[in-house]
């Protein structure tokens, strides 16, 4: 095992796709994993001629997610896949992964966990049941800077956390661009593949979880408003949500996909009794630290004495660079060490963390209080 990269199989991914494409970039990028299978659409015509996009021979590009985990455990342990990637519409979420982790498959899958909360519940038991690893693509958990803020948090520099603000804005479903045949947007609009919730559960999802990651707080009330603007969309595009932690911490968090013009600027401040941070996605090797008795501070990726981390996740040296790829990256690698010590009989080294079903199960549930609260008139609603 530890002479050979480890295999992976995709499941989603084909021909139009966006994120699939993110996967494979980052699966591949630490030379720990390889791509050997696929599954890459439900369209069985689309699938078969995606195989080639990815240097996958026509023997090992499958149909359907079924033919393919069917398949490659009827392989001898020596070529079949070690573990499966999931990278489709929500909605298919939850029987591929329980398919593929039925038939001893450790399991990579993107977010949100589920199409529903009772299905994470669901999945969760089945992970626990069958010993395997589960990750789930937080993507931004993986900065080195993040990595750092966690660290700093947990070792009480900014003392108890009072108020955290998390905001998420985009622009690019500013205009019902579903109706024009955009992929992208046809299905996270569309609640039969989606699931209940639009800009919450694409993006406000990811702003939650980089909240309870850097904090280690819990979330104990929300309570939401969510928008539609765009004139026939089915889900919502925007929200807002105040939120309660269980140290008595507050807390805001805003979703958005109709703000005209934004890109992807994803940013947190969290304060507490002694000092605040700040960090933004758009210029990720920074991370802003806040005094009330001397200056702001800069810290930067590879420069200083950083957190071990930190040093942990950063690749380059200082004033390269360092982006979305290399943070997806660092949840492959860190899925791969787990792997490997996992087949060697080994505990997961703390060092190497990565995103998994607790925290998938935590976005379900984030998802669904936040729809709950929205429709309800009490609007603060218990975790």
């Amino acid at each position: 095992m530890n002479n050979r990269k480890l295999r992976m199989g995709l499941i989603g991914g084909g021909k139009g796709a966006f994120i699939g494409k993110v996967h494979h970039m980052a699966a591949v990028l630490d030379n720990e994993i390889e791509l050997v299978c696929g599954a890459f659409s439900s369209d069985p015509e689309k699938s078969k001629a995606s195989g080639p996009e990815y240097k996958i021979p026509e023997s090992r590009t499958y149909t359907t997610y079924e033919e393919m985990i069917t398949a490659e455990a009827a392989l001898p342990e020596s070529e079949r896949m070690d573990f499966v990637s999931i990278v489709t519409p929500n909605r298919l979420h939850f029987p591929a992964a329980k398919m593929a982790l039925e038939n001893g498959f450790h399991v990579v899958c993107d977010k949100p966990l589920t199409f529903t909360l009772e299905e994470a519940e669901k999945l969760q038991q089945i992970v626990q049941k069958s010993g395997l690893l589960f990750a789930v693509t937080y993507t931004y958990t993986g900065y080195p800077m993040v990595k750092e803020a966690r660290q700093l948090v947990k070792a009480g520099k900014l003392g108890k956390i009072r108020k955290i603000l998390v905001e998420y804005p985009q622009g690019w479903l500013s205009e019902n661009i579903e109706i024009g045949g955009n992929k992208q947007a046809g299905w996270r609009t569309d609640p039969e593949q989606s699931g209940k919730s639009c800009s919450m559960g694409d993006i406000g999802i990811h702003a939650s979880n980089l909240v309870t990651y850097i904090t280690d707080l819990e979330i104990t009330q929300l309570c939401a408003d969510l928008n539609t603007f765009v004139a026939g969309r089915k889900l919502d595009d925007d929200g807002s949500v105040l939120l309660k932690f269980n140290n008595g911490a507050k807390g805001v968090l805003t979703a958005s996909q109709v703000c005209a013009g934004e890109e992807n600027p994803l940013a947190i401040r969290v304060y507490g009794e002694l000092g605040g941070l700040e960090w933004r996605q758009m210029e990720p090797n920074t991370l802003i630290l806040k005094w009330p008795d001397r200056a702001k501070e800069l810290v930067r990726t590879g420069v200083g004495k950083l957190s071990e981390q930190a040093l942990a996740h950063t690749r380059l040296p200082a004033g390269h660079p360092e982006g979305y790829i290399e943070a997806f990256a660092n949840i492959y690698r860190n899925f791969a060490y787990a792997l490997r010590n996992s087949k060697a009989g080994k505990k997961p080294d703390p060092l190497f963390d990565f995103p998994d079903i607790t925290e998938g199960l935590s976005g379900m549930k984030f998802i669904d209080k936040v729809v709950e609260s929205s429709i309800s008139e009490n609007k603060w609603t218990n975790w």
